[in-house]
C-alpha cells in the first residue's frame, strides 16, 4: 500500500525531544530489541500474557489460522473444525428471530460514548472502489465496509477467518475450498454468497490499471486472465461449487491466509458493483458486507453506521464513526485538543497538541526509497543505473533518519540478511559508466528527479543531483509536484527517478518484490528483468527457507542492479489513547480494524457516581 504524504509539524525543543526519543526506541535493530525480533509480534501482549484481555474480546481459537513453526500461518486441512460464533446466547434462551440474524441488540452503557470522530489525510480524495484504491487510509477505510475471507487481528495483522466458517485443502495443497457462513449477510438482508467473491474478483481482473490485480496470480489462470491472454473466465481457478468457493493456485502458497486479508479480495454487492462501475456513489445505495455502512459522504468526511445485519454485529462496538478528511495539521490538530476527534490519522501538529500521552508511534513494515525507471535508454542498462548508486553519499543521505534503510525489506524472522545498499565507490561508478558507453557520463541525457514538494525531500534530491553531476557528469532537473498530488503524478511518467513509501501488504518479503514484476500493475520503475522473473516464478513453487533464501536473491537483484535506492524504514506515527479507545493497537501495517474500536468503560471515583448521558 502507497502511504500517502502527511505533514507532522514540531519546532518546539522538547516536543522534539519527545518525539525522538520514542523514535529512538522504537529503532532499536532486532538484536537490542529482542532476540528473535519479528515484526509481526509489533503490538502483541507482553510474553507470558495472553492475547486475549479486558480490553479487547480475542475471537475464538477456532478461528485463529493455526501459526506454524516458520511464523507462516498453517492453513487447516481438510476436514477441519466448524467455526463457532463469536459470542453465543445463552444455552437456555432461544434466538430472536426478529432481531438481526437471530440475535438481540448489543446493549451499550450510557456512560460510553457509542461516537467514534476521527481525522484522516487523503490528499486529492478517496476511492470507495476497493478494486482501484490503493492507499493506505483507503485500506483503513475499507475495514469498516467491506469483509473478505480473512481479516486481521488487530493486534498483529495475523489472519483470522472473516466471511467464512471454515476452509480446506487438497493434499497437493493448491486448491482451497471455502465455506461462507451462513448467517453473512449484505445490508440490505441478501446472504453473501460464493458467487459474488467470484464475480468480484473477476471483474477486478478485467479492470485494467486495478492497482493490485498482480496479487491474484497465485491463483492458476488469472495473470493470462488480467493481462488478456486468456479471455474464458472458466479457465480462471476462481470456481464456485455446490455453494463453497474453490480457488485453485498455480502452485502452493501457504501465505495465501494472509494475503487474502488484504481489500483487494474483498466482495462487493453486485448492485454496488454496478454503481460503482458507472462512476458514481450514492451512500444509500451502497451495499455493505462489512461491521458498518456508509449513511453520507463528501469531500470533507465520510460517515459510517453499525450494520445491524453483519454477521457479528454482537461485537460491534462503536454506533457511529465520522471520519474528516483533513489535510491541514493545525485543523486536525485543533479538533484533538477540543476533544471532539480521538483519533488522529495523518497530518499534526504536535507543538500545539495539548494532550501528548496520546502519541503513538511504532516501528512498521514499510520503506521508503527512491527508484530508478528502467524502462528506457540510457536507464535500461544496469551497469548506469548501478554506477548512479554508487555515486551517492549514503550517510549524507540518510544522516536524519533513526531508522535508515540499506534494504527494501525489513527485516524478518526467517529472512536472510542480504548486503545492503551502503557504500560509495566513484572509481568503480565511472569504470561502469565506460563499459556502457557513456565515459565520465559523456552522453548521457539529463535525468529528471521528480519528487513532492517539502523541505526532506529537496534536501535529498540535491544532494542526489549534486553527486550525479560533480561526480559522473550526468545533468539533472529536479521537478517539484504537490505532495498531496504526488502519488498519483507518478503515473504520468514524465521523470526518470522518483520516490514512494510502501508499506506491506502482510508481512512477507513478496508484497515488497512483487512491485518490479514487469506484469505488476505497480511496477512505475517499468522494471523488466528475465533474471528477476525466474528467480520470482522460482520461489513460488517453494516454502518455508528455500522460498526465502529465493525471495533474498531477488532483492539482491534489484539493489545490485540499480534499481532501488532504499532511504528509510517508515515509522507508523497516531494520536489516540489507548486508554480511551479500546481495541487499537499498534502494529506492523498501521491498520486498525473499525470493528473492534471502542470506549473504555468509564469508572467513577469511589463515592462518585457518574450521571447518565442526555
Amino acid at each position: 500500500m502507497i502511504h500517502k504524504t502527511v505533514k507532522i509539524s514540531y519546532a518546539t525543543p522538547g516536543v522534539a525531544g519527545i518525539v525522538c526519543l520514542v523514535l529512538l526506541l522504537a529503532s532499536q535493530t532486532p538484536a537490542q530489541a529482542q532476540p528473535n525480533f519479528d515484526p509481526s509480534r509489533i503490538g502483541s501482549p507482553p510474553a507470558g500474557q495472553s492475547a486475549q484481555s479486558e480490553r479487547f474480546p480475542e475471537l475464538p481459537e477456532q478461528e485463529a489460522v493455526p501459526e506454524a513453526a516458520s511464523g507462516e500461518p498453517e492453513p487447516q486441512e481438510s476436514g477441519a473444525a466448524e467455526d463457532v460464533p463469536a459470542e453465543s446466547p445463552p444455552e437456555d434462551e432461544s434466538p430472536d428471530e426478529s432481531s438481526p440474524n437471530g440475535y438481540e441488540e448489543p446493549l451499550f452503557s450510557s456512560n460510553v460514548p457509542d461516537t467514534l470522530t476521527m481525522t484522516m489525510s487523503v490528499g486529492s480524495g478517496v476511492e470507495f472502489d476497493f478494486r482501484k484504491a490503493w492507499y493506505a487510509s483507503e485500506a483503513q477505510i475499507f475495514t469498516g465496509i467491506y469483509e473478505g475471507l480473512f481479516t486481521y487481528n488487530p493486534m498483529n495483522m495475523r489472519p483470522v477467518m472473516g466471511v467464512i466458517s471454515k476452509y480446506e485443502i487438497s493434499s497437493d495443497k493448491k486448491q482451497w475450498t471455502f465455506t461462507i457462513r451462513e448467517n453473512a449477510r449484505y445490508s440490505n438482508g441478501d446472504p453473501v454468497a460464493a458467487e459474488d467473491f467470484r464475480s468480484s474478483w473477476l471483474s477486478l481482473l478485467a479492470i485494467p490499471d486495478a492497482p493490485y490485480s498482480s496479487l491474484f496470480d497465485v491463483i492458476e489462470g488469472a495473470k493470462d486472465f488480467r493481462v488478456g491472454n486468456l479471455t474464458d473466465p472458466d479457465q480462471v481457478g476462481i470456481q464456485v461449487k455446490e455453494g463453497k468457493l474453490i480457488v485453485t493456485l498455480a502452485s502452493p502458497a501457504a501465505f495465501l491466509p494472509s494475503m487474502l486479508c488484504h481489500h483487494s479480495f474483498s466482495v462487493v454487492h453486485p448492485d454496488t458493483r454496478a454503481m460503482l462501475d458507472s462512476g458514481g456513489l450514492d451512500p444509500q445505495k451502497f451495499i455493505s458486507n462489512g461491521p458498518f455502512i456508509i449513511t453520507e459522504t463528501d469531500e470533507q468526511h465520510v460517515a459510517f453506521e453499525r450494520n445491524p445485519l453483519y454477521w457479528d454485529a454482537l461485537n460491534v462496538k462503536l454506533k457511529k464513526i465520522i471520519i474528516k478528511f483533513i489535510d491541514d495539521d493545525d485543523e486536525a490538530t485543533a479538533l484533538w485538543n477540543s476533544g471532539e476527534a480521538r483519533w488522529i490519522a495523518g497530518s499534526m501538529n504536535l507543538d500545539t497538541l495539548t494532550d501528548r500521552a496520546g502519541i503513538q508511534l511504532n516501528p512498521m513494515f514499510a520503506t521508503h526509497y527512491y527508484f530508478i525507471r528502467s524502462d528506457v535508454a540510457p536507464w535500461n542498462d544496469y551497469r548506469v543505473r548501478r554506477a548512479l548508486a554508487l555515486a551517492l553519499p549514503w550517510n549524507e543521505i540518510r544522516a536524519n533518519y533513526i531508522l535508515p534503510a540499506e534494504t527494501l525489506v525489513l527485516p524478518l524472522q526467517g529472512y536472510p540478511d542480504i548486503e545492503g545498499m551502503a557504500k560509495t565507490d566513484i572509481d568503480e561508478a565511472l569504470r561502469l559508466l565506460a563499459d556502457a558507453g557513456y565515459p565520465k557520463g559523456a552522453g548521457l541525457p539529463e535525468l529528471v528527479v521528480k519528487i513532492g514538494d517539502y523541505s526532506e525531500a529537496r534536501r535529498i534530491a540535491e544532494i542526489m543531483a549534486a553527486a550525479w553531476l560533480e561526480k559522473l557528469g550526468v545533468p539533472v532537473k529536479i521537478k517539484m509536484v504537490s505532495p498531496y498530488n504526488y502519488s498519483d503524478s507518478l503515473k504520468d511518467h514524465d521523470y526518470q527517478v522518483a520516490s514512494m513509501s510502501w508499506i506491506g501488504d502482510f508481512a512477507d518479503p513478496y508484497t515488497f518484490l512483487l512491485l518490479f514484476r514487469q506484469d505488476s500493475n505497480l511496477n512505475e520503475a517499468g522494471y523488466r528483468d528475465q533474471d528477476y522473473e525466474d528467480l520470482m516464478q522460482k520461489s513460488m513453487t517453494e516454502e518455508g527457507a528455500p522460498r526465502m533464501n529465493t525471495l533474498a536473491q531477488a532483492e539482491k537483484l534489484l539493489l545490485d542492479r540499480g534499481v532501488v535506492l532504499p532511504i528509510y524504514h517508515t515509522p507508523a506515527l497516531n494520536v489516540v489513547d489507548t486508554n480511551e479507545i479500546t481495541g487499537w493497537y499498534p502494529n506492523m501495517l498501521d491498520i486498525h480494524p473499525f470493528k473492534y474500536l471502542g470506549f473504555a468503560l468509564l469508572r467513577p471515583l469511589p463515592g462518585v457516581a457518574l450521571a447518565p448521558k442526555n
